[in-house]
């Protein structure tokens, strides 16, 4: 399958690319089970694009032909184990101290976009979970049913995306700084229904250099697993002090 896309403004992460969990999804939505996603440059927005799908998994690649992304099934990947849900009341006192909050973060970012109006960005928002480990963040998400298909399912792609942010989150939490997403993993077991409310938490799993290692964990109320990710985020480099 050859599919022509232009990603929209909308779903930005940077200002001028793609948010990268649901440039992920995009992908990831094509391939049965779970999938590793690895981006390869930016997906720029409002640009001609085109995307392929085959049994080798999926990828998007520039009008040119030039390799943007890919994905492919994770056969050989062990998913991290999520910690338990903290329930919905936990969840919802935890993203009050989302960071963005209290400084600049990603204010027009798909996901955890703080200026985004509810039913056009997520507003995906997790802070540190009380009386767990440093790093360990949790929120409270809704999602809006302008982000459902036709059988009142949230797309897979905006899955991907609300479970991207909360693992940078995680690290600027602990102090490490945020990044760059460049490999999500990613299963989702059920998709959440339109207005279903949902619980996201994330956690830091190791740091080697500027790589950054976490993982996201999406439940029901009730405490059910829908979907879970690995992430390799790039971490920005030290700038240099001024002599």
């Amino acid at each position: 399958m050859r599919t022509a896309i232009r990603v929209a403004q909308q779903f930005c992460g940077p200002p001028n690319s793609a948010n990268g969990g649901y440039a992920c999804g995009l992908m990831g939505r094509h391939i049965e089970g779970p999938s590793t996603a690895i981006l390869r440059a930016p997906v720029l927005l409002n640009t001609p694009l085109v995307l392929i799908a085959d049994k080798a998994g999926a990828r998007i690649e520039s009008e040119a032909g030039q390799l943007i992304a890919e994905a492919r099934a994770a056969i050989d990947v062990v998913l991290p184990p999520p910690p338990a849900s903290p329930g919905l009341e936990a969840a919802r006192l935890a993203a009050s101290g989302f960071p963005g909050f209290s400084r600049p973060f990603h204010p027009i970012c798909f996901a955890c976009g703080d200026q985004l109006e509810e039913g056009f960005g997520l507003r995906a928002f997790t802070g540190q979970l009380a009386g767990a480990p440093a790093g360990v963040v949790a929120g409270a998400w809704t999602p809006n049913p302008v982000f459902a298909d036709e059988n009142g399912l949230i797309r897979a792609e905006v899955v991907w995306a609300a479970l991207d942010c909360p693992g940078s989150v995680a690290w600027v939490v602990s102090g490490a700084g945020g990044g760059l997403l460049g490999t999500m993993t990613c299963e989702v077991t059920r998709r959440p229904s339109a207005g279903e409310p949902c619980i996201i938490v994330a956690w830091p799993l190791e740091r080697s250099g500027r790589k950054l290692v976490a993982g996201t964990a999406l439940y029901a109320e009730d405490g059910e697993l829908m979907a879970r990710s690995h992430q390799i985020w790039i971490g920005r480099a030290p700038v240099a002090e001024a002599a």
